[in-house]
């Protein structure tokens, strides 16, 4: 096995690059969340370094080195459990495919129990990145049913058994020490998220705010994120109701967890829309374009995750130029500067209300201050392009690599 990317294994050897094989249950075009993004960019970047290839689900690539795959046929029954089973069905399926790499590198529990698997078969080093954690998302299993098992019992299993485990922020890893005790520390690598400052740039676009039916006249508020406890947007339209009504919030939010949640948010935007109005609710897919439009035209974004590893959307607005107002959990105090980038507010379980009030306080204030919001998100944009660069993260990454392909 090679000692390090690129480099020798001993003065006569052949020089070469090593390979990693990458497994995700997200990418493109299949990509619904910032595990999905991170995965594409991180990949990217790594192929300058290494080969690459990338194991993943869904539909058949075209995508040179990159091989998706379906669960068995015989768990195709819609039931939550039969989700947990299909999903460690396509796991013993990536295990098998990745025969003859030097290392493994998995996302998610979708996919950390097929590194796991690939690790005892090939004997080669598993590296899993962290950007949640089963534990901490107890509401999981009114989604998954019997499967919140299976889930934990995929990452656990994996993450007590990697040769290092990354965190996404320094949050993520003290929650992995609480929630795994069994893991060592030492094992426990910071290597933050990225995103690419040129393709997230200021770009606004009068012509896509009038085809969504926002104001180009009048500030707004912008939520971009899934229907789920998670991100807290029952708790954004709880506080909707105490902004300015002349002020817009609009939100990119689909695809509900549960139907519970679903109903919850649809009856407080019922509210919102008959006490304030003003609000533009986008519920399906848009395109990456689109978005970025939203994300330079808006004078603030809002990020009210009541639990939130690290914050990819948070940075995505930043690289917009755009102010953020944010939840004080996870590894969001990592990315936000509070006073400078924007503003963040603290979250308490118990104390909903007062967690919606402060919110609607600092949103009112960036939407009353224009000048103020324009301030914070230059220092925003600066601070990504400073401190959020995907080459560095790669080169963190793969120093990583190296350090464990290297050991006798």
């Amino acid at each position: 096995m090679p000692r390090a990317l690129g480099g020798r294994a001993d003065d006569n050897a052949v020089t070469r690059k090593n390979r990693v094989a990458i497994l995700t249950r997200e990418y493109p075009p299949e990509v619904y969340g910032g595990a999905g993004t991170h995965v594409e960019y991180l990949a990217r970047e790594l192929r300058h370094l290494a080969e690459v290839t990338v194991h993943c689900w869904g539909a058949p690539r075209t995508e040179p080195g990159v091989t998706s795959h379906e669960a068995w046929p015989v768990l195709s029954e819609p039931k939550p459990e039969s989700a947990a089973l299909q999903a460690m069905s396509i796991n013993l399926a990536m295990a098998a495919g990745v025969k003859g790499v030097d290392l493994i590198h998995s996302h998610t529990w979708y996919a950390n129990l097929g590194g796991h698997l690939a690790k005892l078969t090939w004997s080669v080093p598993h590296v899993m990145t962290i950007h949640s954690l089963e534990p901490l998302r107890p509401w999981k299993a009114e989604q998954l049913g019997g499967g919140y098992a299976l889930s934990m019992f995929c990452e656990r299993t994996a993450i007590e058994a990697a040769d290092a485990v990354i965190a996404v922020s320094r949050g993520v890893r003290k929650d992995v020490i609480e929630c795994y005790p069994a893991v060592d520390p030492h094992r426990i690598h910071v290597i933050h998220n990225g995103i690419d400052s040129e393709i997230y740039r200021p770009q606004p676009s009068t012509e896509t705010l009038v085809r969504f039916g926002i104001d180009p006249s009048a500030p707004y508020a912008f939520f971009n994120g899934r229907i789920t406890k998670q991100k807290g947007l029952p708790l954004l339209l709880a506080a909707a109701l105490e902004l300015d009504p002349r002020h817009q919030l609009v939100l990119v939010a689909s695809n509900p967890d549960t139907p519970e949640i679903a109903e919850e948010v649809s009856e407080l935007a019922v509210q919102v829309r008959a006490k304030r109005g003003n609000l533009v609710w986008i519920d399906h897919f848009i395109s990456r374009e689109d978005l970025i439009h939203l994300h330079s035209n808006a004078t603030v974004f809002v990020c009210p995750s009541i639990y939130e590893p690290f914050g990819l959307v948070i940075l995505e607005a930043m690289a917009c130029e755009t102010a953020v107002v944010a939840s004080r959990v996870g590894g969001i105090p990592e990315i936000v500067v509070e006073g400078e980038t924007g503003f963040l507010v603290d979250y308490a379980p118990g104390a909903p209300e007062a967690f919606s009030t402060a919110l609607a306080a600092r949103i009112g204030q960036l939407l009353g201050d224009s000048a103020l919001a324009a301030r914070m998100g230059g220092a925003g944009r600066r601070r990504v392009i400073e401190q959020f660069a995907w080459q560095a993260i790669a080169s963190r990454t793969v120093e990583l690599y190296d350090s464990l392909l290297s050991r006798p």
